[in-house]
């Protein structure tokens, strides 16, 4: 019996081959009256999907490099090294190669001259957590002058259209995170005056700058009882970003609110525990770990928001693919954000 192929769904649907494709793959750019129309040609012909069966077809193997930072002590670094090794298996079968490059945290002349390093012949596409700088910038337009696909994670860059290097940013809207974080402790502590504090890993990165912008406006214009303190940058490190918690206790008794803008909970919670005021005030972080989950159990964390790292390595991939396809067209699906607070964790 005949297998049935996508040019066979194409042809009794009466669409091209591209939309066939953006329906099978849950992208945009398709109508739903035609998509619906897809749909019903595969379920009346009985097509079943063989994505490795597919990619040979094409006859073209995908390589990918996911470039971090090194993730020391960084929970949700750790999680997106190891959610990418643990997707290769998957991808491999689809014939997409993925490998990891690894730069120190927040070095920008690093990460530029990594980017530099990636050769074309052996890599179609890059993922990189950026650093905003101009020398990183400048790595991605070169990078993407050579022909490599471009995308950043989690953190972008400033961008200039597609002469900035990269296409895409898989993230989630970090200005409107922010904004949920600062309606969050200003609406718990509504009856409250007293100083807020946002403490961010590093504000070069482009992801802790955004968070604190949201953060501000909605602190600054929706909740006057509340002083928002200069914002302090402790590397997503976790003994510097508790040293930081206590200064800022011994220095603010009327200390209302907390807003942990990257990494370095564990210092946070373990300052605010030694301090017993960790049901005194109001704190938000980010990216539900093991550390921030327990201590949302406890009381020490109020509310926690969390990105999905399998989605956005998924995203990324599938972005990087479009893209390297020659697929202009291509919308990557948004990135979620998710609250979590103690009773939903």
């Amino acid at each position: 019996m005949k297998r049935i192929t996508v040019h066979d769904v194409a042809a009794q649907a009466g669409v091209s081959l591209a939309t066939v494709d953006r329906v099978l793959n849950g992208r945009r750019g398709v109508s739903e009256a035609m998509s619906q129309r897809v749909h019903s040609t595969i379920d009346r012909l009985g097509f079943t999907r063989d994505h490795y069966a597919a990619s040979l077809a094409t006859s073209r193997r995908h390589r990918f490099v996911f470039v971090l930072p090194q993730p020391d002590g960084n929970s949700f670094m750790h999680a997106l090294h190891d959610g990418v090794l643990a997707q290769r298996p998957v991808f491999m079968a689809r014939r997409i190669q993925l490998t990891v490059q690894a730069y120190p945290a927040f070095q920008a002349a690093a990460l530029a001259r990594l980017l530099d390093r990636i050769d074309r012949q052996q890599t179609d596409g890059v993922a990189v957590v950026a650093v905003d700088a101009p020398r990183v910038r400048a790595a991605l337009e070169a990078l993407h002058a050579r022909g490599v696909a471009v995308i950043t994670l989690v953190s972008d860059v400033a961008t200039r259209g597609a002469a900035s290097g990269r296409l895409h940013c898989i993230a989630i809207d970090n200005v409107a995170a922010g904004r949920v974080a600062g309606s969050l402790i200003g609406r718990f502590n509504a009856r409250r005056r007293g100083r807020v504090a946002a403490i961010a890993g590093k504000l070069t990165l482009r992801d802790h700058s955004e968070r604190l912008l949201g953060f501000s406006q909605v602190i600054g214009q929706e909740h006057a009882q509340l002083e928002l303190l200069p914002p302090l940058e402790g590397l997503d490190d976790g003994q510097a970003t508790g040293a930081i918690v206590r200064r800022l206790l011994d220095a603010h008794p009327d200390l209302v609110g907390l807003y942990s803008i990257g990494a370095g909970n564990r210092g946070i919670i373990e300052a605010l525990e030694q301090s017993g005021r960790q049901h005194d005030i109001v704190v938000v972080g980010h990216e539900l770990t093991p550390h921030t989950r327990a201590a949302l159990l406890r009381g020490a964390f109020d509310a926690v928001l969390h990105q999905s790292v399998e989605g956005e390595i998924a995203t990324a991939v599938e972005a990087l693919r479009a893209v390297a396809d020659g697929d202009t067209g291509h919308v990557p699906e948004p990135i979620r954000i998710d609250i979590f607070m103690r009773d939903n964790v």
